[in-house]
């Protein structure tokens, strides 16, 4: 039987992203999805660069493919997230796919996305400080916020505030995460992007 998506991603934080935001067709503004997750072997570099070999042999098993990848650490940093998307969409086209498949870059890293405002991110990193707010704590310890709020080393201060909370890194945060956080509030444009992607291949 074909199925309506295979994911393609750079590491298990991804695949349990993804896998936590498909439970949520509804506030994607999507239909129930059958889909297939796998993780490259050489991550961000991985399916960058060897992603569309990796789909290849599957093309008519699916009708639609995503990558998704960190910005850093895929080795061409030097590029923009749009051009390594566009780069990476027509080697996925040349390779079977045709218009069927989509890249997201997610600039700096995925960690981007954990940063919104919703009290469910402090509740699962286990922050319980009444007296000092998260975002407030991390300024201190080094973390200074971009123009949006967000730490300007996301990945860092996620796992900060986990060592501060004591609580183990896991891929289920992730999944905890996107089951939990509004969709609506992440203005990330790769997430953006995924949004309408999605929306766009399966609309209800």
């Amino acid at each position: 039987m074909i199925k309506d998506l295979v994911a393609l991603v750079a590491d298990k934080n991804m695949e349990y992203t993804i896998k936590g935001l498909l439970t949520r067709p509804q506030a994607l503004g999507i239909r129930q999805l059958t889909c297939d997750c796998f993780v490259h072997p050489e991550n961000d570099p991985g399916c960058l660069l060897r992603g569309h070999d990796f789909l290849r042999s599957i093309a008519n098993n699916y009708t639609h493919a995503l990558v998704m990848l960190d910005h850093k650490g895929c080795g061409r940093e030097r590029l923009s997230r749009k051009q390594l998307e566009k780069q990476l969409e027509e080697r996925l086209s040349q390779s079977g796919w045709g218009n069927r498949a989509a890249a997201i870059v997610i600039s700096p890293e995925l960690e981007i996305w954990v940063w919104s405002n919703s009290p469910h991110v402090d509740r699962i990193i286990g922050w319980t400080s009444g007296e000092t707010d998260l975002r407030s704590w991390l300024v201190r310890e080094g973390f200074p916020q971009d123009h949006k709020g967000k730490p300007k080393q996301p990945k860092e201060a996620f796992e900060r505030a986990l060592r501060q909370t004591g609580k183990p890194r896991s891929s289920s945060l992730y999944y905890q995460l996107a089951t939990s956080v509004s969709l609506e509030s992440c203005i990330n444009p790769a997430f953006i992007k995924l949004k309408a992607t999605l929306r766009k291949w399966f609309s209800r």
